[in-house]
Formats: structure tokens, sequence, C-alpha cells
């Protein structure tokens, strides 16, 4: 499934998994690809929320305080995506195919 990935995109989804299995969620949500893009801390990534005046930090302490902690879940654990998660992923290959990408990356 994310043969097409960049090797930083899959990083991020790395870090996504982790943050739902450190806030003890049953699935990858959005707002974990999200913390996954803020804890790379790309270049591109940081230019995009500094043009919409956006503070990483900030959005990144937001959005780890509103996870539900409960009890953290193995790393080895499978963790599913959410449906908002897929249809996130979804988009990102429809938008790389439309630029003729040939992978999809973290932009």
């Amino acid at each position: 499934m994310f043969e097409k990935f960049t090797e930083k995109a899959k990083r991020i989804l790395f870090l996504a998994r982790y943050e739902a299995s450190q806030q003890g969620s049953k699935v990858i949500g959005a707002e974990h690809l999200l913390l996954g893009l803020l804890k790379e801390g790309e270049e591109t990534t940081r230019e995009l929320f500094t043009r919409g005046n956006v503070s990483m930090e900030l959005l990144q302490a937001e959005l780890e305080r509103r996870g539900p902690i409960k009890e953290k879940l193995s790393t080895s654990v499978e963790i599913p995506f959410s449906d908002e998660s897929k249809r996130s992923l979804q988009y990102a290959e429809e938008e790389a195919e439309r630029l003729m990408h040939p992978h999809i990356g973290t932009e």
C-alpha cells in the first residue's frame, strides 16, 4: 500500500502510528498524521505553517493535550488508519497523480 510513498512520508506515517499508540488510540487519526508532520519538522511544512501564521509548536502542544490519553498501546500492536486518515492518504495519492509525480511525498 505504501510503495509509492517517499522515505520521509513513510517516516511521518511511522511517527503518526507511534503517537496513536502513545495516546492509547485504537486508530491512527488525522490528528496523528498532523502530529507526525509536525514532529518531522520538514522545511516545506515549516514554510506552510509560517505563511499561515500558525505556530507549529503551539499546534503540536494542543494536539498532544487533546489526545485521548488512555493506557499506552504496545508499538508492536497493529493500529489501523481511521476512515478520515485513509481519505487524507487517498487525496495525497490523487494529488501526486494529478501533478504526475511518481511518488507521494510529505508536501
